[in-house]
């Protein structure tokens, strides 16, 4: 993993049309290159086995995550409001999955969902809207 390169703010929408580079196990969205994906959303699938595999919903899509370490021995549940930052992964047959190098529960702050729409529209326009006009 390359942490030179930025976690991308994104929605699982936007995800969705992220490319596969032929170099550096990375992808592109639009021009940009990245490996890891910072996203927020709600837990609707969680695992009650070692495997710690959760679904999120973001409100565009629902991506897979894999936790591991002390991350599994947290009290998940269905319906948290998390963010996670992670690798991003594209397995053949499978969905897209989020390798989880953090995850925080925010469901104690209400207002955090609604300002997560905005920091990704303001990341967008401030880094990534640039590299998608060239």
């Amino acid at each position: 993993m390359d942490y030179s390169l930025a976690a991308l703010k994104v929605m699982c929408g936007q995800l969705r049309k992220a490319k596969e580079t032929t170099s550096q196990n990375a992808f592109t969205l639009g021009g940009v290159l990245f490996q890891r994906a910072w996203l927020q959303g709600v837990l609707v699938s969680v695992s009650d086995d070692a495997q710690g595999r959760f679904v999120l919903d973001d409100g565009t899509g629902v991506i897979h995550l894999s936790l591991s370490g002390d991350f599994l021995h947290r009290n998940w549940k269905i319906g948290m409001y998390v963010m996670v930052v992670g690798g991003y992964f594209v397995r053949s047959g499978e969905p897209p999955m989020i390798k989880v190098h953090k995850i925080v529960d925010l469901s104690p702050f209400p207002d955090r969902e609604s300002m997560w729409y905005l920091e990704v529209i303001e990341a967008f326009k401030l880094f990534y809207q640039p590299l998608y006009e060239e």
